[in-house]
């Protein structure tokens, strides 16, 4: 999710000339009584939204996301917003097709907002820690479920957090008006896209072409043909340490328009930090090691092996301590938690809204039905205690209720904090439970995402005037899909453990949640002397920048290195975090140079990289793992 403006607030929705009543002060009646003022001057009630091809649009682009995702989350242990992509792809395909004349009737905002809701569903499949926790159970005991379970697994958990965001919608969009920052970018940006039409054909014509591009390059690297002469995966920094090419010890310049264009959608901040990562990770702290016989060899499994523990350190400490700071948020969750079930709050008997909001008894409805299935799920398919089971329900509702607040103020969903919460306590409650504790951190951290996910959606449809009921069947459409993609495309491109922590899918976030699992189950004295000393290391490392970023003075804050950032450089290779710093460098220089331009490209041309190196390099997986091509 990418921070942008605020949302307007309540009296600022007046500038839109069909919200502005004929009479009186649209901004004091605004403030008022905000949903009265929203049903009478915002809502497009007799606007087409949940059609028929706004959801097959959306589980088609949501799958095609998901998957893009996945590759990318193996690669880098990040997933990418989609929302804003899928709404400008949706646009501009649809755009084709009526002007080729095979549809009648345009393609609506409310139409392409609800669209998007399928879509983000579908998208973030792997985030919330199912690519996380799964590839790190398959790393600790080297078996997962069939993909048939797995499915029912994340359609599930996933769907809990559907309708885990029920019961607080309101309060936080509604009545709190919070930010949402990405939800209010997808406004504006369907805003513009169904208002200005060349803006739309432009970021959809860069979106393609550099879809085109992303997918060629990965064609001549990763292709094996007889007549087909590759181009190399990487080329090295020109010198040597300790006797070896600075390949070895992966810093070299990758040929991945993957990278680059992931590095163009984070900040500056986080791509220089992650540059000075790797080049302290290994130029540095990796010879060392070597030298000292901490590490065997000079291979990339084998450094990260040790780094795994440094790196998970400063990743865990610093998500940890940020989370900390953000404890307005979570006692206010906890404030809004306490009201689930008592009390009317924004909704009296004489509610303006009953028949458009979802109503307050979905919410029980939901985890009586899908409670006792994922209880069901976590005992036969993961050995978990059934009174572990029981307990994860209230523990991810509580989760989901914190993570949608944060994600509302912040823009960031705290995964990376609550993942770890929820495996310190299973860990304490059960011990030496390796499924217990990753897979119930799973289904707190699937709850929490898509708690959040749904209520981003659903601020872009209060500010765009949609039917938040429609929006919340979008999202289970999506949830659907996305499941139903993302498993057996895992299966293929990771058919064993020895795949994972490795150059190809380095798959830092199951790294960490693998190494947090190992170190509760066998305790600290199980490492060795030099990798605790690391943790410790990387542990001061994290809670110091994270200091250092709330208490510098302002003007120092921006030489302060980015927590996640550095975090990250440690886990995965040096040339990965060379080619995000040249994204996010080329970025930033042509923000300063070219602002408008910026805006304009960044997101499209990036995008479209991203999808088109990893849908094809998905593509060329699965063709040599069925044989079609050559190995």
């Amino acid at each position: 999710m990418s921070p942008t403006s605020p949302s307007p607030s309540p009296s600022e929705l007046r500038i839109h000339p069909s919200d502005t009543p004929p009479h009186g002060d649209p901004g004091a009646s605004a403030e008022k009584d905000p949903e009265r003022y929203w049903l009478e001057h915002v809502y497009q009630g007799g606007s087409r939204q949940l059609t028929v091809r706004a959801v097959i649009a959306g589980m088609l682009i949501g799958a095609v996301m998901c998957l893009s995702n996945l590759y990318v989350i193996l690669k880098t242990g990040w997933s990418l917003g989609v929302t804003i992509t899928a709404c400008i792809l949706a646009f501009a395909v649809f755009g084709t097709l009526r002007s080729l004349r095979l549809l009648k009737k345009e393609f609506t905002d409310l139409e392409n907002n609800a669209m998007g809701s399928v879509a983000s569903a579908a998208g973030y499949m792997t985030g919330g820690g199912n690519m996380a926790a799964v590839p790190a159970l398959l790393m600790l005991t080297g078996t997962l479920p069939s993909p048939g379970w797995l499915v029912v697994w994340f359609a599930v958990i996933s769907a809990l957090g559907v309708f885990a965001a029920i019961p607080i919608k309101r309060q936080l969009i509604n009545i709190e008006a919070l930010p949402f920052p990405t939800g209010t970018a997808t406004a504006e940006t369907i805003r513009a896209l169904h208002g200005h039409g060349e803006v739309a054909r432009r970021k959809s014509r860069l979106l393609g072409l550099s879809g085109l591009v992303g997918a060629l390059l990965v064609f001549f690297r990763d292709a094996r043909m007889g007549w087909l002469t590759n181009i190399p995966d990487k080329v090295s920094l020109p010198f040597t340490m300790l006797g070896k090419k600075a390949s070895a010890w992966t810093l070299s310049f990758d040929f991945s328009l993957l990278l680059v264009g992931a590095g163009a959608l984070v900040s500056f901040k986080t791509g220089w930090s992650m540059l000075l990562g790797a080049v302290l990770t290994y130029g540095f702290l990796a010879p060392a090691m070597v030298s000292q016989g901490a590490i065997p060899e000079v291979t990339y499994k084998a450094i990260n092996s040790w780094m795994v523990w440094t790196g998970s350190a400063v990743l865990v400490s610093s998500g940890l301590l940020s989370f900390a700071f953000q404890w307005r948020s979570v006692a206010r969750s906890f404030k809004a938690l306490s009201g689930l079930f008592g009390g009317k709050g924004a909704q009296e008997e004489q509610d303006p809204l009953a028949g458009i909001e979802c109503p307050p008894s979905w919410f029980p409805l939901g985890f009586a039905v899908l409670g006792p299935v994922a209880i069901f799920l976590m005992v036969y398919l993961f050995q978990i205690p059934w009174w572990a089971g029981v307990l994860a329900m209230p523990l991810a509702v509580i989760m989901g209720v914190i993570a949608s607040r944060v994600t509302g103020e912040t823009d960031t969903t705290p995964t990376k904090a609550l993942g770890p919460v929820t495996q310190l306590i299973f860990g304490g409650l059960a011990p030496g439970n390796i499924p217990a504790n990753v897979m119930s951190a799973n289904a707190t951290g699937g709850v929490g995402l898509h708690s959040a996910d749904l209520l981003t959606d659903l601020k872009s449809g209060w500010l765009l005037g949609a039917n938040p009921r429609q929006q919340f069947v979008a999202q289970l459409f999506g949830v659907v899909a996305g499941a139903a993609v993302v498993v057996p495309v895992f299966r293929i491109l990771v058919p064993s453990a020895d795949v994972l922590g490795t150059e190809e899918f380095p798959a830092p976030a199951s790294m960490v949640w693998a190494g947090v699992s190992k170190l509760l189950a066998a305790g600290v004295s199980a490492l060795p002397q030099t990798a605790r000393v690391g943790a410790l290391c990387g542990a001061t490392l994290g809670i110091l920048l994270v200091l250092l970023e709330k208490f510098a003075p302002a003007k120092a804050k921006a030489y302060v290195p980015s927590a996640a950032g550095f975090g990250l450089a440690i886990v995965i290779p040096g040339s990965s975090s060379i080619a995000f710093f040249i994204g996010s460098a080329l970025a930033e220089g042509l923000r300063r140079a070219k602002p408008k331009l910026a805006e304009d490209m960044v997101l499209p041309v990036s995008s479209g990289f991203i999808a088109g190196e990893s849908l094809l390099g998905i593509g060329i997986a699965m063709a040599k793992a069925f044989g079609v091509m050559p190995k």
